[in-house]
């Protein structure tokens, strides 16, 4: 036991180190070329200036433009990307043990097609950029309220009934998103939202990375604490209540923390699929299925997923690529891969 202990162990370690690094090198990424050497100064001194109040300062050995790049047009990008990469992750692999389904997707509930119709909807009344994040994140939580809803109200068993309300529900928003587009201007606002509703990280800020980061960490964190819990959803119900766990809460609090999660992720970035489908199936061919494994291996995976789809996205053309059309190119081949290997079946 202690072997194999020690075997996750370097797993975990390797999986750190390759993100972080994927983290580091996505900083040499883009068509303003800035020197490693540079950029680890400007890294450092402005954590530097961070954690002493402005105290300790380096002497600067690079550009202003060279800062600017940096600090405010890369490290949001980046971490914005870990973020979304990391949510979509965990909120896929959380809603898969949930309805013991691995076919089911982050935007099982219609949070991704109620994001698009906020946002479309924002950009048809000419909301600012903050204001069309803010409206893609409330739309998304509403479409899930809505599917809940009307599941409470079935008499069908809760997760089918959740199942079919949360497709119900996207359907009905994705028909308001197409008359969105219908009746928005087609020289401004229609190239806007179809550009939204690919995908992409190109826009964001540091203000939107802080309006992101803490919903998505208030699902991540509590899902991370009861991953342990989450091993009792692949068992019957009438299993799980003889070991004491109240099956019925923490399906609610995972479908909670699950939505928040998406909901903030394709408020900043838009529509991004196939991510919270195929990784948590990788993160179980290395990590196997106990949750109190593969939750943080799936959102470490993510993170680093989508991190390099984004730096592709930046250097593939003259002209940025759309997240959403590259995470499809990537991860349709990948998910055939694992269907035709029968990767997804192997256990521990």
């Amino acid at each position: 036991m202690p072997e194999k202990t020690r075997g996750w162990g370097g797993r975990f370690r390797l999986l750190g180190l390759l993100t972080a690094a994927v983290f580091l090198g996505s900083f040499l990424v883009g068509r303003y070329a800035v020197p490693l050497g540079k950029t680890a100064g400007i890294l450092a001194a402005s954590l530097a200036e961070l954690f002493t109040g402005g105290k300790y300062t380096v002497a600067p050995y690079w550009t202003a433009a060279e800062r600017a790049v940096v600090l405010n047009i890369r490290l949001p990008r980046i971490c914005a990307a870990a973020l979304v990469g990391a949510g979509l992750s965990a909120a896929g692999v959380s809603y898969q043990g949930m309805f013991r389904n691995p076919m089911v997707s982050p935007d099982l509930l219609g949070a991704s097609t109620g994001a698009g119709f906020g946002a479309a909807l924002a950009i048809l009344l000419s909301f600012g950029y903050f204001g069309i994040t803010l409206a893609a994140f409330l739309g998304g939580l509403a479409a899930v309220l809505l599917a809940w809803l009307v599941s409470r109200a079935s008499r069908l068993d809760t997760t089918l009934a959740m199942v079919l309300a949360g497709v119900m529900v996207g359907s009905l928003f994705s028909s308001g998103t197409s008359i969105i587009k219908l009746a928005a201007d087609t020289e401004n606002q229609l190239p806007a939202i179809t550009y939204w509703l690919m995908g992409s990280l190109s826009s964001v800020g540091a203000r939107d990375v802080r309006f992101a980061a803490w919903p998505i960490l208030l699902g991540l964190v509590p899902l991370l604490l009861l991953r342990w819990r989450m091993n009792l959803l692949t068992l019957s119900e009438a299993e799980a209540r003889s070991m004491g766990v109240d099956t019925k809460r923490l399906r609610g609090a995972v479908v909670f923390c699950a939505t928040l999660m998406t909901a903030a992720s394709v408020s900043i970035s838009g529509m991004i699929g196939w991510v919270g489908l195929v990784i948590p199936h990788f993160a179980r061919l290395i990590f196997g299925y106990d949750y109190r494994r593969l939750l943080p291996a799936s959102a470490l995976m993510g993170a680093a997923f989508l991190m390099l789809v984004d730096d592709l996205a930046r250097v593939l053309t003259t002209s940025e690529i759309p997240l959403g059309v590259l995470t499809s190119f990537v991860g349709a081949p990948l998910f055939l891969y694992l269907m035709m290997t029968g990767g997804g079946e192997r256990g521990d």
